[in-house]
């Protein structure tokens, strides 16, 4: 809207899927065309290419003020390989390259990272939403407000692993939860029943939970979990202490004194960085951990606080109990953030940054 507000025309760039097998009518960017147009409140120009005679000659007739949106980048495996010849076809189409897609940073690709070469430094550009985010995680990570408390949830330790560790450095609280924390009751020699356990991981745990001590980072596990007899949404339910389940139970949710915990740990920080759920919060009987950490740091932030959530589920999660405007930034990249606070740099950054 600004490109246009400022008499610019846009050129837009985008992908849709995983088409494997070429170009396919399912993952057409065709079928967004009315709907763009509506939402932008002018007709949409659409080229059934990207970077072929059709692209180079709308691209070429554009006025101020026309939008044209090119096919689906995907449908040309170059646009995955980062290839240099193909970023050069797309960047010959436009003066200025505005790179929005957080949600691909860390993707290498012609259209994400390798285009911006083509252009001078000063015509490579975020768009607002990409700089809303590199702004919120920055802030996060780089100069946070003390206490930080980092909730780290989901199922598995091994996607959470280099996470974890980069926030030991920064973090003055890490909250565990999730069925990732099984994997660390186990490590501390708990009885955790028929939970989630990646056993290959024990000692991973053992070794986050030793660092966090050296640190001085205090490491928050729920101290009890709602546990179900099967995986399932009828399920009988109780509750027991996270270390003391009974054999044939698993836990599937944190229980109301981790709640309790949680939410005083929450209250007291200043910046609170949120990736991955409490427990199965897609069945009723699992959601009330996700939700009373959802309402905390709602709570913490109203009080304040800096809350940046981030990863499909615990976006799912904010916005399914209505939370989604009451924390301070809802981050659009699941992948992308999850590789920004392991510390990596993200191609599609450093590409417009350089």
């Amino acid at each position: 809207q600004k490109i246009l507000a400022d008499g610019g025309s846009v050129i837009l760039m985008s992908h849709l899927g995983r088409p494997k097998e070429g170009p396919t009518d399912k993952y057409s960017l065709k079928h967004v065309v009315d709907h763009l147009s509506e939402l932008l409140g002018r007709k949409v120009e659409f080229a059934a290419d990207s970077v072929g005679e059709e692209a180079v000659k709308k691209a070429a007739a554009l006025q101020p003020g026309q939008v044209l949106l090119l096919e689906n980048l995907r449908f040309y495996k170059e646009e995955e390989k980062g290839d240099p010849d193909f970023a050069q076809k797309l960047a010959r189409l436009g003066d200025v390259y505005v790179n929005d897609a957080f949600g691909t940073a860390h993707r290498a690709h012609a259209s994400t990272a390798v285009i911006a070469q083509y252009f001078e430094p000063a015509n490579r550009l975020f768009g607002t939403v990409m700089e809303g985010e590199v702004q919120s995680a920055e802030k996060v990570l780089h100069s946070s407000e003390k206490p930080f408390t980092a909730i780290i949830g989901g199922a598995k330790v091994s996607d959470k692993i280099l996470i974890i560790e980069n926030l030991l450095d920064r973090a003055t609280d890490i909250i565990i939860g999730g069925g990732m924390a099984y994997t660390f009751f186990k490590a501390m020699d708990g009885k955790i029943g028929s939970s989630l356990c990646e056993n290959d991981r024990i000692d991973t745990a053992r070794e986050l939970l030793k660092k966090a001590e050296e640190k001085g980072v205090t490491l928050h596990l729920p101290s009890d979990s709602i546990i179900a007899d099967k995986f399932a949404a009828d399920a009988d339910i109780s509750s027991a202490l996270s270390n003391t389940i009974p054999d044939g139970w698993m836990g599937l949710d944190i229980g109301p004194l981790a709640c309790d915990m949680f939410t005083k740990v929450l209250h007291a920080s200043k910046t609170i960085l949120w990736n991955g759920p409490m427990g199965v919060f897609e069945m009723e009987k699992f959601q009330h951990g996700t939700k009373a950490v959802a309402k905390a740091v709602a709570e913490a932030t109203a009080n304040g606080a800096f809350s940046l959530v981030g990863g499909g589920d615990s976006v799912a999660a904010v916005n399914q109990f209505g939370y989604h405007d009451k924390v301070s930034y809802v981050s659009t990249g699941g992948g992308a953030m999850l590789e920004y606070f392991e510390g990596k740099e993200l191609p599609g950054i450093a590409a417009v940054k350089a």
